[in-house]
């Protein structure tokens, strides 16, 4: 048996694809190395992933059946990172999360694929999600469970690291505005490492007892989204009045946001917000902190940081 194994991203461009591509760079636990595929629509934005010598970039349009088939030839795990936060020209809810979950299913059959992992989210719920994004999560799922494919799904809380869409987006924001109205300021959520998750979804290739099943992600500690943004505003060193939207304001909000380019809130983010991100039913005690890591690339961003960078600076351009 080869000690070589050929592993197929589909979405590996994204925050949690790039660490996920440099953790299967690495040997693992089973002593096997691995080929890396990243299928991307766009090679442009594969830049970072071309210096890992075992990543090979190749251009697919995922929603093309032949296509994807072609490029699953020879491969022995595919994992299916794609999803999106709001519908937008060329990409919707049901083309991104479904069809490309039933496209998957056919080419793994074609090419006899051994291997297929699935990153889904919490709650994703085909019937009782409430939202689209959730039941169309769901919805995906189920049609990878129900194919008879070896199958892992995970099913993570929100993902947090250098580059986030939560506390780096938050920190943009806070430093962008004199205030901050928020909607869902009680909506809870337990934010994940994406250490933790590549390392999960990596250590899971080579368990074959996590086929079949379902996989909950959270990280040790639940925070209200007040408390993820307050806790922003601290790691900043800046001020800023969080002010907690009614309900009705909120509704106001999204649907106003939705109308902004690249829709950074929506009516769908809003009724994803109804249902608490956080998990019931996995032991979170050992996943790394937000505090630990939080302040390692927000910190950066903070005032203090900033003199000493200029300090540094400063002290490196003086004459000797």
């Amino acid at each position: 048996m080869s000690n070589t194994q050929n592993v197929c991203l589909i979405g590996g461009s994204g925050f949690l694809g790039t660490e996920l591509a440099d953790q299967l760079s690495r040997p693992g636990p089973d002593g096997k190395t691995n080929n890396i595929t990243v299928l991307t629509r766009d090679d442009r934005k594969m830049r970072s992933l071309r210096v890992v010598p075992t990543v090979n970039v190749i251009q697919v349009n995922p929603y093309d059946p032949a296509a994807l088939s072609r490029a699953f030839k020879n491969q022995d795990v595919v994992i299916n990172l794609v999803g999106i936060l709001n519908n937008s020209v060329g990409a919707n809810f049901e083309k991104a999360h479904v069809t490309l979950a039933e496209n998957i299913i056919t080419a793994a059959r074609e090419q006899n694929t051994s291997r297929i992992i699935q990153v889904s989210s919490l709650h994703a719920d085909a019937e009782n999600g409430p939202s689209e994004y959730l039941r169309t999560k769901g919805r995906a799922a189920l049609l990878l469970k129900d194919s008879g494919l070896p199958v892992t799904i995970f099913c993570p809380s929100v993902i947090f690291g250098n580059g986030d869409g939560l506390y780096t987006r938050f920190a943009n924001l806070l430093q962008a505005m004199p205030f901050m109205p928020l909607a869902c300021a009680e909506s809870r959520f337990a934010p994940v490492y994406v250490g933790d998750v590549s390392k999960a979804i990596v250590d899971s290739i080579s368990d074959p007892e996590s086929i079949g099943k379902s996989i909950n992600l959270c990280g040790p500690d639940i925070y209200t989204l007040q408390e993820i943004v307050e806790y922003t505003a601290a790691v900043l060193e800046i001020k800023r009045k969080i002010v907690p939207l009614p309900n009705a304001i909120a509704k106001v909000q999204a649907f106003m946001m939705e109308l902004v380019p690249g829709k950074p809130f929506s009516r769908d983010n809003y009724k994803s917000l109804q249902i608490d991100s956080i998990c019931e039913d996995c032991d979170a005690k050992q996943a790394t902190s937000v505090q630990k890591i939080v302040p390692t690339y927000l910190g950066k961003m903070n005032r203090q940081s900033r003199l000493q960078h200029y300090r540094e600076m400063a002290r490196r351009d003086t004459p000797k």
